[in-house]
């Protein structure tokens, strides 16, 4: 980080690259859905293309997934003070006092995340186990985040009224945590193979000639899907027992 390494004041800000290639391909559909959007009302793609709200649902969808990467690129960063911790995310900023930071771990990235990606990230966990991104403090712009994490912990420590010491009620309160977002993820990754098993049903009902119901097989049913049994496996890993 430059400068003394025993002080705490420092910044992660992006220093590499974002992957051009997941960009620029994201690009090239996103632009393809815009074009085809703005072919609404053509009697041709009327007739033979698909419904007027799918290439305008992809284009904007694709549109915003750039901006939130544009953002995350370009504005958001992790400063580091005596006083504490400010995030400033792809929108808004916010701030903890040492007091408020029950710990910092570097964990690994989700499932999906890319292989040119990072594989870690670093995360803020507060006095009330909730989990906050420390934006570019991951293996992808610091070498080693571990051993930056632990760097940051020791000089941190003077400006801490606590110790660096687990407490029992917070640790369970980051179990619920973790339990509540694998059981969101798992019905993530459910609603996306209903969202393809429909894609297949609607293949079906076109080659056999049968009426089409493309908002109901490819929107309601996977965000039903999804809804549900999010609802159901977080419920579930609530009453699990502690190990």
């Amino acid at each position: 980080m430059g400068g003394d390494t025993g002080a705490v004041e420092r910044v992660y800000r992006r220093r590499r690259r974002p992957p051009l290639l997941q960009l620029g391909v994201a690009v090239l559909i996103g632009g393809n859905a815009l074009f085809r959007a703005g072919g609404v009302g053509d009697p041709a793609a009327d007739r033979h293309g698909p419904p007027h709200w799918m290439p305008l649902s992809v284009g904007v969808l694709f549109t915003a997934t750039l901006v939130r990467i544009a953002l995350e690129q370009l504005r958001a960063h992790t400063r580091v003070t005596a006083s504490g911790i400010t995030v400033q995310g792809r929108l808004r900023s916010r701030f903890w006092y040492w007091a408020d930071v029950y710990d910092i771990r570097v964990e690994p990235a989700p499932r999906g995340s890319g292989s040119q990606g990072p594989r870690w990230l670093t995360y803020l966990y507060d006095v009330e186990g909730r989990r906050h991104l420390l934006w570019h403090l991951d293996d992808r712009q610091v070498g080693d985040p571990y051993a930056e994490v632990s760097e940051l912990c020791l000089a941190a420590a003077p400006y801490r009224s606590l110790a660096w010491e687990p407490s029992p009620r917070v640790e369970e309160l980051i179990r619920r945590g973790a339990a509540r977002r694998k059981a969101w993820n798992r019905a993530g990754y459910s609603a996306l193979a209903v969202f393809f098993a429909m894609f297949a049903v609607d293949f079906w009902e076109v080659v056999t000639g049968r009426p089409e119901h493309l908002f109901l097989l490819l929107v309601v049913v996977p965000l039903a899907c999804f809804g549900i049994l999010g609802a159901v496996l977080q419920r579930w890993s609530a009453l699990r027992p502690t190990t």
